[in-house]
């Protein structure tokens, strides 16, 4: 009889935290980038989520209808989606923390909070 490795045995051990997480307002696909026409502020977060993926950078992105656990999972991002409804979106979370409310930043101000500073 072979030998049986135990499923648990290969499971990673702990999975690394997001670095930054973007919790985006509805929209008809993930991204935003399927309609007629192309939204340039679109186009720049996913330029944006790139070059931080490059950067070795974890990088989520959530929509309310397809993550709905992620939205529920981060107590500060349902404060403001209660308080702000819709105009709240996008959030921006850098390590845990909400950098951006309503609009999404550059990708100057995620360095910079990346960095340690205070954006909002």
């Amino acid at each position: 009889m072979p030998d049986i490795i135990p499923l648990l045995n290969t499971l990673p051990t702990s999975v690394a935290p997001v670095d930054v997480e973007f919790f985006d307002p509805p929209m008809c696909c993930p991204t935003g980038l399927c309609g007629p026409t192309l939204d340039q502020t679109l186009l720049d977060v996913n330029e944006m989520i790139l070059a931080l993926q490059r950067d070795n950078l974890r990088v989520e992105r959530y929509q309310m209808t397809s993550h709905p656990n992620a939205f529920l999972g981060n107590a500060e991002v349902m404060k403001l989606v209660r308080e702000r409804q819709m105009e709240a979106l996008p959030i921006i979370v850098v390590r845990g923390k909400v950098i951006k409310v309503g609009a999404y930043p550059t990708l100057d101000e995620i360095r910079n909070a990346l960095n340690g500073a205070n954006t909002l």
